[in-house]
């Protein structure tokens, strides 16, 4: 089925980019990024939604018919879906405002964040009684669910935050999934989804993923890495969302405190394509893929090699 999700996802993906230049559905452009990035001005966004579309067009079907795994993968798949509606409304907003000139560009973080923390607690309360072990030792249930529920809003975030350059976040996200391929059907089927997106995401891309795309990549790291590997593997294969996180808090905490910035831009990604740095934007991605294949090597390695 991996096969006929990534041929669903680039006809989706395919289909969404012809409709998005049709309809002028392009997004702008931060102006104090990468001056290099300025010709992708009105490239196509939301390229998430065709891929998570397909992803669950495949994975509902197989799951009602006892194809999928049982409650694990559900509770994985309802949480990305709805991680990935936050996501879109923000791909919306952003989209309708391009359009028209006016309204809001995009969900404020106070709007997000409590979105993001009710979804990720319901997930942690259905998903900690999953779990192979208890979590905090010492703390019970309770701090199990604390836990996750930091694990998901934390993850959703880092995984976004590395969204930025072409074939970034698609490539990383595969890599880092690559251990639970056998264990999770529903990373497989986002892996092969991801195939059929990176088609078209490809430097230089014909479309970029959005929000949707990233939250939902997010949350279904963090559900198969909690229920079927061990949550606290997943900074490890994850180490480029993780970086790109931390380089924004560090990034905003010192231009408040001290009134100075410690990276030439942020997220990461951006430092070392600034000028003063001058990687090119695909050496940058590939050699982020690089250092995430080397950290989830490890993982794989941690996890005693098996799928």
């Amino acid at each position: 089925m991996m096969v006929v999700t990534a041929l669903l996802s680039w006809f989706l993906v395919g289909l969404f980019v012809r409709m998005s230049r049709a309809r002028g559905w392009g997004q702008r452009v931060r102006q104090d990024g990468p001056q290099t990035h300025l010709v992708k001005e009105g490239t196509p966004t939301a390229g998430g939604v065709p891929f998570v579309l397909a992803l669950s067009v495949v994975f509902l079907p197989l799951y009602l018919t006892g194809n999928a795994g049982g409650p694990r993968e559900l509770v994985v798949w309802l949480t990305a879906l709805a991680m990935g509606v936050i996501g879109g409304v923000d791909d919306l907003l952003k989209i309708r405002s391009r359009m028209t000139g006016k309204g809001r560009s995009e969900l404020l973080a106070r709007e997000k964040f409590p979105l993001q923390f009710l979804v990720g607690l319901v997930f942690a309360y259905f998903a900690a009684p999953l779990a192979s072990h208890e979590l905090v030792p010492g703390f019970g249930p309770v701090g199990d669910v604390i836990l996750l529920t930091l694990v998901m809003v934390g993850s959703v975030n880092a995984f976004n935050f590395t969204d930025g350059l072409d074939g970034l976040l698609g490539g990383v996200a595969i890599i880092v999934l690559l251990p639970l391929l056998a264990l999770s059907p529903v990373s497989a089927l986002l892996v092969a989804a991801l195939l059929g997106f990176l088609w078209f995401n490809a430097h230089p891309a014909r479309v970029f993923m959005g929000d949707m795309g990233s939250h939902a990549i997010g949350a279904i790291a963090a559900g198969a890495y909690v229920l079927y590997a061990d949550v606290w593997l997943l900074p490890i294969a994850a180490i480029i969302p993780v970086a790109a996180v931390l380089s924004v808090v560090i990034q905003v905490a010192s231009f408040k405190l001290r009134g100075k910035r410690v990276f030439k831009m942020s997220p990461i990604q951006h430092h070392f394509e600034h000028k003063d740095i001058g990687w090119p934007e695909t050496h940058v991605t590939m050699r982020f893929w690089m250092v995430s294949a080397v950290a989830t090597a490890l993982v794989w390695w941690l996890l005693g090699g098996r799928p």
